[in-house]
């Protein structure tokens, strides 16, 4: 824990010195139990803007070969990641997904705080893409309170497809927590994809961005 303490305060340190974050809403976030965090995503550093600046501990997934990877640079991956509290999920295949979701719940029914993207990956142009409803599964399948987060502004840190790191105002504005009915594994296909509806309004809400009615696909994809 105190690895930890140490890895989020060093990084709220540097974002609140470098880019002056306005940040509304914290008081919104439950101060114990089980919670899904779930915020709209436009760059590489939203989970860590999340994770240092929220005032509880948020489990996010990152790519396994950030833990994997050789040489100095993976021993920095593994200490920055392992620090900040994030996940290792392999991507791509659909038994992975499973198995990321079925991570995600344990840490929710031990009481933890848990982020998922419900867009899936970045947006690469700025609007708000469709959700996917593995955020309506964990909170239909645990009945943890959802969070909504919008996040405005991030993308202006680290452009897509850039390396380099630019010390930018950004705003994060939590919502109020959203409370949906525990129904266990038993649920619909459409419960689960009216509760992720809900969820994404409200993430709208909050960031004001323009909506795309499709789903959001990885650069890689097609």
């Amino acid at each position: 824990m105190a690895f930890y303490d140490l890895s989020r305060s060093s990084t709220r340190g540097l974002l609140a010195s470098l880019c002056r974050p306005t940040i509304e809403g914290l008081e919104n976030f439950p101060a114990d139990g089980p919670v899904i965090v779930a915020p709209n995503h436009l760059s590489f550093l939203d989970s860590v803007i999340v994770q240092a600046l929220m005032p509880r501990k948020v489990a996010f997934f990152a790519k396994a070969e950030y833990f994997t990877s050789k040489g100095p640079k993976g021993v920095l991956w593994r200490w920055f990641f392992n620090g900040v509290g994030s996940v290792p999920v392999e991507r791509g295949e659909q038994a992975a997904s499973v198995a990321a979701l079925k991570t995600a719940l344990g840490i929710l029914e031990n009481g933890d705080a848990f982020g998922i993207y419900p867009e899936g990956t970045r947006s690469r142009d700025g609007r708000l893409y469709r959700g996917r409803t593995g955020v309506g599964w964990l909170a239909l399948t645990t009945g943890a309170p959802v969070l909504p987060v919008g996040l405005i502004g991030t993308e202006k840190l680290q452009p897509a497809d850039k390396m380099m790191i630019k010390p930018q105002h950004f705003t994060m504005r939590i919502g109020q927590p959203l409370y949906f009915d525990k129904l266990g594994l038993d649920h619909s296909l459409p419960a689960r994809r009216s509760t992720t509806d809900q969820i994404m309004e409200e993430i709208a809400a909050l960031t004001g961005q323009e909506r795309a009615a499709t789903y959001n696909q990885s650069k890689s994809a097609g």
